[in-house]
Formats: C-alpha cells, sequence, structure tokens
C-alpha cells in the first residue's frame, strides 16, 4: 500500500512565487490564492475605507483615534492573511511599523465577500481572526447588498445586525459616523414602493 505524499506547509517565499494578479494568503499551513476582485468588490472596499479613514484616521468627521488600511499584510503566527479592510486603535498600535506587514493584530476587519472568496472569508480567516482576538469584524456582500457586524465574545463571533440595499447604518465599531450602504454599491437596490 503506497502512503500518501507528506505535504510541506506554505511559506512565504510561496505567496512571493505567485503571479502579481493574484493574491496569496496562508490558513493552517495551505496556501489560498485568488485572483484581484472585480470592481463592485473594489468599489465597496474603497469607498468604506476612503469614509472610514476620513473619520476614524484623520478625524474629519468623526473622532479619529484608529489607523485604517486596505489591504493590509497580517503575519499572525503561521497564518499570513489579507483582509480588506482592517483598523488597529492608535492607543494598541502608536504607530504604523515600517515593514510591508503587521504582526500585531487589528482591533477590526472587513471582508468584502466575492463568490470566489466567500466561503474561504467566512470560515477559514473568521477563525483565525477570532484566535487572534480581533474584537470585530464586518461581512460586506456587493452581490446581495448587505452588510453583516460581529463582535467577538468569548472566542465566538455574535451577530451584531444586519443591514441591506439603501439603509444608512451605525455599526459598531464606528458607531459615530453614518454609512450609507447605497455609497458602497455599484447599482444600489432601490426599495420597493
Amino acid at each position: 500500500m503506497a502512503s500518501a505524499p507528506v505535504r510541506t506547509p506554505a511559506t512565504y517565499a510561496d505567496i512571493l512565487a505567485l503571479p502579481r494578479h493574484v493574491n496569496g494568503q496562508i490558513v493552517d499551513g495551505e496556501l489560498f490564492a485568488t485572483p484581484r476582485p472585480a470592481n463592485p468588490h473594489a468599489m465597496a472596499s474603497s469607498t468604506l475605507g476612503m469614509d472610514l479613514g476620513a473619520a476614524f484616521q484623520r478625524g474629519r468627521g468623526g473622532p479619529g483615534g484608529w489607523w485604517i488600511v486596505d489591504e493590509p499584510e497580517l503575519h499572525l503566527g503561521r497564518n499570513i492573511l489579507i483582509p480588506d479592510l482592517a483598523g488597529w486603535r492608535r492607543s494598541r498600535l502608536p504607530a504604523i511599523p515600517a515593514e510591508a506587514f503587521f504582526t500585531l493584530a487589528p482591533d477590526w476587519i472587513c471582508e468584502i465577500l466575492s463568490p470566489s472568496t466567500a466561503s474561504f472569508d467566512r470560515v477559514k480567516k473568521m477563525r483565525v481572526f477570532a484566535a487572534e482576538g480581533v474584537g470585530h469584524a464586518w461581512l460586506v456582500d456587493p452581490a446581495a447588498q448587505t452588510l453583516e457586524v460581529y463582535r467577538l465574545e468569548d472566542e465566538h463571533w455574535v451577530l451584531l445586525s444586519a443591514h441591506e440595499g439603501t439603509e444608512t447604518v451605525r455599526a459598531e465599531p464606528f458607531e459615530e459616523l453614518e454609512i450609507a450602504l447605497r455609497d458602497l454599491w455599484i447599482e444600489p437596490i432601490e426599495p420597493a414602493p
């Protein structure tokens, strides 16, 4: 009987060897490679990053006190992840590190779901974020035009709220700012009369 081949855990070198148009992440030693996101994904991420960055990083129309970063590379133990957006309270991260990655888990992450990555984002990455103590997570689905807001409690994600379409929301940990969901979508769904 032939034995199964021994799989060597993926390394950072495997990520660096990927083509430029492919994102690589490692969870539990397994390499996950995905193409760059489509425009609905990029639009939702960019708009949300601009809104949160202005209010919470720059203090324009909001309290400041955060670093908001687009697609930061996180080196968390043996896992290498790239959330679509992440935020650190400046009280925990007084300055952005000079390296090309962060080793301190963020206080908040946001994943913009795509059909090809939704399962990976919802299951594997959320497990790592919970284990690393990330306090809040948002899952944004441009196709369904939804926002799900989670808080970590006792090492488990608790759904605090879910929103859709053209709602204007205030969501933890950024409840000081109103977010118009319609601005995240390329073509907003109008509410039924």
